[in-house]
């Protein structure tokens, strides 16, 4: 092609060059014959050499051209074959149509055409309309593949060193935690000096033991609190042995009244001391409020939890109660009103902790109210109660009654949650700025942010045990009306199952002020009555249950059949009073359109932490959880869980 334009232009030119010279001619020839004749010969002769010089250099560039082309030809080929790119082509049916030698190497074979890509690269999944850029591991090596869906072409370029860099650089990232030996003070308590320094020293060794095991830098900041640095390898090897120090503590100090128990908050995910070091704290407090014996990780934004398998140890001193009790009371005197709001499908506890925090609001000389969305069956005989008590039936207000009483110095008391999405009307919480939270049960991830006090412990029984002691501080000469007692005695009631779980000697304590100060346990009994339809479906609930790991109970109730939560809960307690059942889960179609379930333990299962991983919370012995879909999606989603958490660490502790 090339050498026919360079002939096509050459013969332009000469026509363009000679055709003055011949008409140069033509004009001498005229004049006289013989000149003319000459330079018609010195003009032909000028022409042939042209044409013969012109040809040579034709020839030339052809043989040129059919090199270069060659060249060119060997040198794509070369560089396909030797190229560090994978280039692979399929057809339609994701076979492979041809491929240069790289992917032949990559798969280890002499080829691959004809073979199925699905086969090739199992679980990787080709877009196909837009280019995308994909991850895929082919065996000890990693690739990045770019996939180009309308040329059906892949190109593979061996990452394996980056890989191994960035994961040598995630695996030496920093890592902080605190510890903090949760019962130092009780445990050694009535102790004289040696022997409290032995059981020191036997904490210290199995702490330096285990620091040691892992290559960790631990140091000693106070009596009961230690601080450790390590990275993230070290971490994942301790997430994979479940933080066993904390079983090894516990169980070496088991000979004690009380053995000690650690927390432990981990921080991890960035590379600033300063943030990981809030991360830490953070977790530690986390860790504790959810009632300590157990590790917090914090690592970005994953918060994970390990152990927990004990219950938190009963504080036996009430400093803290005292001083939170004064802290609420200057609170309160400070606001200029107080609106007290609890979790929705509020049962005993809620309804009677938001009640005796009204009596605090009196007694402070305040004007305050109850957010109160409507009854429900847990609660039905305490409002019919209420509502023909002559005063108390004022108290409680909707939830748009509430907002509209929110002022600037507005105090927002939340009780028995501490969670903003399960409060009655969490838009209370964004509109007070000023929010207490006095709560018993176990932190979860979700937290009430900025509360000007939380008073969460989660050794107590219930929430109204927590109140009822603040308000013996609150005023040395506070006086409560029968029915006020009573809402409280009945919330104590009804979370320790009539003082058979969750009880300590301050429970006893709590009761027995609410008994001199008029409580009526006559009228609680009255409240807590079963009638007949009700033991009746709880009976068939019963009869459907399945036992499991041999004492695990699960029941469901049938399709489509609405169950009240407190039906719900009564079941699963009558399930835990069953010879041989160590723990017990009840599944049913609530009249809300979710699916509840209550879980119950005798202290050897954490089925706290069951029901967290479906999406729920609670106490160690006594958890619950409200899921969507079906019951035999629920059901199936509950033992999933159970067979999970068996094969992790063992469902009985």
């Amino acid at each position: 092609m090339l050498k026919k334009l360079l002939g096509r232009r050459h013969k332009h030119q000469l026509v363009f060059a000679y055709v003055p010279a011949l008409l140069m001619i033509a004009v001498l020839a005229v004049m006289d014959w013989r000149i003319g004749v000459v330079f018609l010969v010195a003009t032909a002769g000028s022409l042939m050499l042209t044409l013969r010089t012109e040809k040579a250099f034709r020839k030339q560039v052809g043989e040129y051209m059919e090199t270069l082309s060659h060249r060119v030809k060997k040198a794509s080929h070369d560089v396909i074959s030797v190229l560090p790119i994978g280039i692979l082509l399929y057809d339609e049916d994701k076979k492979v149509e041809w491929h240069n030698p790289f992917v032949a190497r990559m798969f280890g074979r002499e080829t691959a055409v004809g073979e199925s890509l699905t086969q090739l690269l199992p679980g990787l999944k080709l877009p196909r309309d837009k280019a995308a850029r994909l991850e895929a591991a082919i065996g000890s090596r990693h690739y990045q593949i770019q996939s180009e869906p309308e040329e059906r072409l892949l190109y593979f370029t061996d990452t394996t060193d980056m890989h191994a860099l960035q994961q040598a650089h995630e695996e030496e990232q920093p890592v902080l935690g605190t510890i903090q030996l949760d019962n130092l003070d009780e445990a050694t308590q009535g102790m004289d000096d040696q022997a409290r320094a032995v059981l020191l020293g036997k904490v210290t060794s199995e702490l330096s033991e285990w620091a040691a095991r892992y290559g960790i830098y631990l140091r000693r900041t106070a009596s009961d609190k230690y601080v450790f640095f390590s990275n993230v390898k070290v971490l994942r090897l301790l997430e994979q042995n479940r933080f066993e120090l904390l079983d090894e503590v516990r169980e070496h100090t088991i000979d004690h009244k009380l053995p000690i128990t650690l927390s432990m908050g981990v921080a991890a995910g960035t590379s600033d001391l300063v943030e990981l070091g809030a991360m830490a704290q953070s977790s530690l407090d986390i860790a504790l409020g959810r009632g300590g014996d157990q590790a917090a990780v914090k690592d970005g934004d994953r918060l994970t939890f390990y152990g927990g398998k004990s219950n938190a140890v009963e504080k036996r001193t009430r400093v803290r109660a005292r001083v939170i009790s004064h802290a609420l009371r200057d609170l309160i005197r400070e606001s200029d009103n107080v609106i007290i709001v609890g979790h929705r499908v509020p049962d005993m506890d809620a309804i009677g902790a938001a009640i005796g925090m009204m009596k605090a609001v009196h007694v402070a000389g305040k004007e305050g109210c109850i957010v109160y969305e409507g009854t429900n069956p847990s609660i039905q005989r305490l409002m019919e109660a209420i509502v023909e008590h002559e005063t108390m039936r004022e108290w409680f207000v909707s939830p748009g009654e509430a907002m509209a009483r929110i002022g600037p110095r507005t105090l927002l008391i939340v009780v028995d949650t501490h969670r903003a999405s399960m409060t009655i009307e969490p838009k209370l919480i964004q509109l007070c700025k000023r929010v207490v939270v006095i709560d018993h049960h176990r932190r979860s991830e979700e937290f009430i942010g900025d509360a000007l006090l939380v008073y969460m412990e989660p050794y107590a029984s219930s929430t109204c045990e927590l109140v009822t002691e603040l308000l013996q501080y609150f005023d040395e000469r506070i006086r409560m009306d029968v029915l006020e007692a009573t809402a409280l005695l009945a919330g104590i009631v009804v979370d320790t199952n009539r003082f058979t779980v969750r009880t300590g000697s301050r429970t006893f304590e709590a009761a027995g002020f609410l008994r001199r100060s008029g409580a009526d346990s006559a009228l609680i009994q009255e409240m807590l009555k079963e009638n007949l339809d009700e033991y009746l479906s709880k009976a068939d609930i019963i009869k459907h249950a399945k036992i499991l790991f041999g004492s695990v109970a699960i029941a469901s109730a049938e399709p489509g059949r609405k169950v009240s939560p407190l039906l719900i809960a009564r079941t699963a307690d009558a399930l835990l009073e069953m010879n041989g059942i160590t723990a017990s889960f009840v599944l049913a179609e609530r009249p809300d359109g979710l699916i509840g379930v209550s879980a119950r333990s005798l202290g050897d299962m954490n089925v706290q932490v069951v029901m967290e991983r479906l999406g729920g919370g609670g106490h160690l012995t006594n958890a619950a959880a409200q899921m969507e879909g079906t019951i035999g999606e629920a059901e199936e989603r509950l033992i999933g869980v159970l067979h999970d958490m068996e094969n992790e660490e063992g469902l009985i502790t």
